[in-house]
């Protein structure tokens, strides 16, 4: 497949967080297919495409810590982002909680993975796209700083080399029910009944210059993950259903 990106992942901090252990945050053993994909996107990202994760090797496993510090309770609202801050000001001190996280040091990764045009997009673009993505990772640039789950743990990558980047074959783990994905899922009918779960996110659509805002819902995707001879194997009938729940019919 002539579409295919390679790279290196590495950093001396992890955390790539469990949903069912959002408040006092543990980390999954190995990061996760959607957690390699935004290191993708963060090198280089476009809507015209989605990347699609292949495989990840384990270069560096790494160690668990432990570590405890200060967070809000709170989400800040939209509001407070805006010109008249001072009237939606969050107050640090009455809003403070210590909460553990147990998180991965001095890890390494390879990722291997495909760029899936999405629907109505000309196939002659593809070159251009692994072109751009290829030129900035050999030359360090990035669209924004690449990190490895939270944005605080920020990575290094570089461009895979067969021989020299390779998983222990001897590593075999398995890791149970994974997190693969997240839908985000168009449905007005769901946003006006559901005020506590529903989403507004960006809509790109074939031939539109511009991203219209949908509304609607998002949905986790799971998958039971396991590192067989040093690499983990990414279900691609995942990405079709993936394709299907936000509308969106991909290549099979």
């Amino acid at each position: 497949m002539t579409n295919v990106v390679d790279i290196k992942v590495w950093g001396d901090y992890a955390c790539f967080t469990a949903p069912e252990s959002k408040v006092e945050r543990q980390s999954y053993p190995v990061i996760t297919p959607s957690a390699a994909r935004g290191v993708l996107e963060a090198i280089y990202w476009k809507p015209q495409f989605r990347y699609r994760i292949c495989s990840i090797g384990i270069l560096k496993l790494g160690t668990q810590m432990s570590l405890l510090r200060n967070e809000i309770s709170s989400r800040q609202t939209e509001p407070a982002r805006k010109k008249k801050a001072f009237e939606h000001y969050l107050a640090v001190e009455d809003d403070r909680q210590q909460r553990t996280s147990l998180m991965l040091q001095d890890v390494a990764y390879r990722i291997k993975g495909w760029l899936d045009l999405r629907p109505g997009q000309d196939p002659q673009t593809l070159g251009k796209h692994l072109d751009c993505f290829r030129r900035k990772l050999e030359r360090g640039q990035y669209f924004h700083k690449p990190y490895l789950g939270c944005r605080e743990f920020a990575a290094d990558i570089e461009p895979a080399v067969d021989g020299t980047d390779e998983p222990d074959l001897n590593l075999n783990i398995d890791i149970g029910n994974m997190l693969f994905d997240t839908a985000y899922i168009e449905d007005d009918a769901w946003h006006r009944k559901h005020p506590q779960d529903r989403l507004e996110f960006w809509r790109q659509e074939a031939g539109a210059a511009k991203p219209r805002i949908a509304r609607g819902h998002s949905k986790r995707l799971f998958f039971a993950a396991s590192i067989d001879h040093g690499w983990m194997t990414v279900p691609q009938d995942k990405y079709n259903e993936l394709d299907i729940l936000e509308g969106r019919h991909g290549i099979s």
